[in-house]
């Protein structure tokens, strides 16, 4: 057509491969509104991602739900907080929970969101059962969040439970016990003694566990049994 742009004549298979490409969601937002044409070619970008990270960005219940909803390839997802104050709550959780990408998961960061409680947690958690990764560090979680982290998450190898002052030593019993494959578990700043880490050990005697930011190592061996 005479008159017509040269980015207007790409197809949109073409535009998706682009828009892949922008980091800034601000951006794509922005590049959705332009026509019906680019807004589809968002549309299909966002379901060929495999990672996803909104650390940095003001996000919220929907906004954050509605994006995931259309990331059907999505592999790892960041939503920790960001400098502005991360504004997702177990309803946001909820909602992500039901997206299709959730099962197929393999990496989850909830960082530092204070906004949540187990309620979203244990929702997200119980449909995302191919995780290897979990970061929940700097929230306010309790054991009702790693009872289903252990009977959701067999394939769990890390977890960060940075600063998770509510978990108790009774969850991290049942979460080492369920999740066979745990490689390492972060558990400064939690509440838990010493004794703890040291049963931890005997139950899984390959587990890294860094308390106060110090890898505690330890001859199984020399253990008492628990």
């Amino acid at each position: 057509m005479e008159g017509e742009a040269e980015i207007d004549r790409l197809p949109i298979d073409l535009l998706a491969h682009i828009f892949v490409l922008i980091t800034s969601f601000t951006d794509l937002a922005q590049a959705s509104g332009v026509c019906r044409k680019w807004k589809q070619a968002v549309k299909q970008s966002l379901g060929r991602r495999e990672s996803l990270s909104f650390a940095g960005w003001k996000m919220d219940d929907d906004s954050t739900s509605r994006l995931l909803r259309s990331a059907y390839s999505l592999k790892e997802l960041d939503i920790s907080r960001s400098r502005w104050g991360c504004q997702i709550t177990d309803t946001g959780l909820c909602r992500i929970s039901m997206a299709k990408c959730i099962s197929n998961l393999t990496s989850i960061s909830l960082w530092g969101i204070t906004g949540i409680t187990d309620k979203g947690v244990v929702q997200l958690i119980s449909r995302a059962n191919s995780l290897h990764h979990l970061n929940i560090g700097g929230t306010f979680i309790t054991d009702d969040s790693l009872y289903a982290i252990a009977h959701s998450c067999p394939h769990l190898k890390t977890i960060i439970l940075w600063s998770c002052r509510h978990v108790t030593e009774t969850g991290l019993f049942v979460l080492v016990k369920y999740c066979r494959k745990l490689e390492s578990i972060n558990l400064w700043g939690t509440r838990v003694p010493v004794d703890c880490f040291l049963a931890l050990i005997t139950i899984s005697p390959a587990l890294k566990i860094k308390p106060q930011g110090l890898s505690l190592n330890v001859d199984a061996s020399m253990l008492p049994i628990v």
